[in-house]
């Protein structure tokens, strides 16, 4: 019987390598409508349907967390992630994430109860984000928390989305940038934590390779959100 060698687990060091790879090439800052964005080519209308659709994500950030805090296994990690609830629910003296978000929808010109109804959510914004939510929901814990390793390149893609819309969207009320300033520290903060517990929990190669295809999966949803978006901009270029 001839057995089959496993392979062998990469070093730690080219396994965060791999992990920071996916994140430096195919996160959706190179999607096409935030290239658009950051160099000043969106139309109100544009911003505006990026802003109300994006914000489902924002609602389900809370969700997926809370989803993978129930998977974890000791006081000490499920308050850690707890708080990633909290930055998005908010918390005594700090409105948190979501509200963050509606403050920015409301400086664009959107009306606060149509973006808390979701009426202008696409699609297929719906189907990439609910299957996020899912992902979390049915995969290992490892693979919940690689997938949030996109955090990586949040503190970086923050900084610029902040000097564009200054720079290129006046027409938006500086109140409206709270949320992408608070995340500059957030998402650095995450993206290490986050990272700590991949590196530890991912010993076999089988792993570290699923990690790998968790976070690249992420990034797709990523660009999938923007693709919807873009595409309605093609079919209706208001």
């Amino acid at each position: 019987m001839t057995v089959v060698e496993t392979e062998r687990a990469w070093a730690q060091a080219e396994f965060e390598e791999r992990l920071r790879a996916v994140v430096e090439r195919h996160y959706h800052d190179r999607h096409p409508f935030h290239v658009r964005m950051h160099e000043g080519m969106l139309s109100p209308a544009e911003v505006r349907r990026w802003i109300s659709s994006r914000f489902y994500y924002q609602q389900n950030i809370p969700v997926k967390d809370a989803l993978i805090t129930a998977k974890l296994g000791s006081p000490e990690l499920r308050r850690m992630w707890v708080r990633r609830i909290e930055d998005q629910d908010g918390r005594e003296g700090d409105e948190g994430g979501i509200e963050r978000w509606l403050r920015l929808g409301e400086a664009a010109g959107l009306d606060r109860a149509g973006l808390l109804a979701g009426r202008d959510v696409l699609p297929g914004v719906r189907l990439a984000v609910d299957g996020y939510v899912n992902f979390c929901r049915l995969r290992p814990l490892l693979d919940a928390v690689a997938a949030s390793l996109t955090e990586l390149s949040a503190p970086d893609l923050m900084r610029r989305r902040i000097d564009a819309l200054e720079r290129h969207y006046p027409w938006i009320g500086p109140d409206g940038l709270a949320y992408f300033r608070a995340r500059v520290s957030q998402g650095r903060r995450d993206s290490g934590e986050a990272m700590a517990l991949v590196l530890q929990w991912a010993r076999g190669r089988a792993e570290q390779e699923r990690a790998v295809a968790a976070l690249t999966f992420k990034c797709e949803v990523l660009w999938s959100l923007l693709d919807a978006v873009d595409h309605t901009r093609r079919e209706d270029p208001r």
